[in-house]
């Protein structure tokens, strides 16, 4: 069943935006992860097995913060027709929500457990020292992945009508 099945089916758009945003979002992020391999130490010292470990299981923890922004941005924000109405807010919200975790993430994994590091070739942020890198992939992959999602719910025949609510 295609995503845009489901909604006819459920009559549920936002499910089917989540649905979408979770999918699109999760191919980016296997790219993004593969790109930036070469931006930590383990491309120099790992094998082919480790690295392709490394994207998945990187991977995997994507999906985790992506599922878990969405949600909290829509308990926060969101409402029933949120990927009509109010899309904008949940998009900023989840975007914060996992950038922030991923602030904290790579500053406890780099710094603190010491669990992975930075090769030389990784641009820092100062004065946390975290990565460029990562702090890209937030502010790109889950409003960029969120806005081809809402498309999903796109209305047949032209916009709706309904009235914009402020800060939509």
């Amino acid at each position: 069943m295609s995503l845009a099945a489901l909604g006819t089916a459920t009559r549920d758009p936002g499910r089917v935006v989540a649905l979408g945003y979770l999918l699109i979002a999760v191919t980016l992020n296997v790219v993004w992860e593969t790109g930036q391999l070469p931006l930590y130490t383990i491309w120099q010292t790992g094998s082919a097995g480790e690295l392709a470990f490394v994207i998945l299981h990187c991977t995997g923890g994507d999906l985790l913060i992506l599922a878990a922004s969405l949600m909290l941005a829509l308990l926060l924000v969101g409402d029933a027709d949120w990927p009509r109405f109010g899309y904008r807010r949940v998009i900023l919200v989840t975007t914060i929500l996992g950038l922030g975790y991923t602030v904290f993430s790579e500053w406890l994994n780099v710094e603190v457990r010491q669990s992975w590091a930075y090769a030389p070739a990784m641009p820092l942020i100062p004065p946390l020292g975290t990565g460029l890198a990562p702090l890209l992939q937030w502010l790109i992959i889950p409003p960029t992945a969120l806005a081809f999602a809402k498309r999903l719910d796109a209305p047949q025949g032209g916009r709706s009508t309904r009235p914009r609510s402020k800060g939509g």
